[in-house]
């Protein structure tokens, strides 16, 4: 498995077990066969394409894509929007979302508690 702990500089595109404890200042795309635990920041997007798998535990600025056939649990924090396109996505409860989340395609499980409308 890769590990990374620093800061990288540009796009990247995940294609293996990966660790990022650092941060990333551009766009990731995690494509078949990529296993991305995200445990520091990206500065940029992350689009999760067909036969990607992700865990987010940090922060992304950007948005979140989850293309058909993908996989991710959102543990983190996503500064704009959500968007499942055909995938499969689980948002755990201390999870948040400063932008929309919105499901085009795909399994869209939120656990986060309802907004107080009171």
């Amino acid at each position: 498995m890769r590990e990374e702990r620093g800061t990288v500089s540009g796009d990247v595109r995940v294609f293996e077990p990966f660790t990022l404890w650092g941060s990333i200042g551009g766009n990731v795309n995690v494509i078949q066969g990529g296993k991305f635990y995200l445990r520091g920041g990206i500065y940029g997007n992350l689009t999760v394409e067909y036969g990607g798998r992700v865990h987010i535990f940090g922060n992304i600025t950007g948005n979140l894509t989850v293309e058909r056939g993908a996989k991710v649990i959102h543990s983190g924090v996503v500064g704009g929007n959500v968007l499942n396109d055909g995938g499969r996505l689980y948002i755990e409860s201390m999870a948040k979302i400063l932008g929309s989340l919105n499901t085009i395609d795909g399994d869209t499980k939120d656990e986060r508690p309802a907004p107080n409308t009171t």
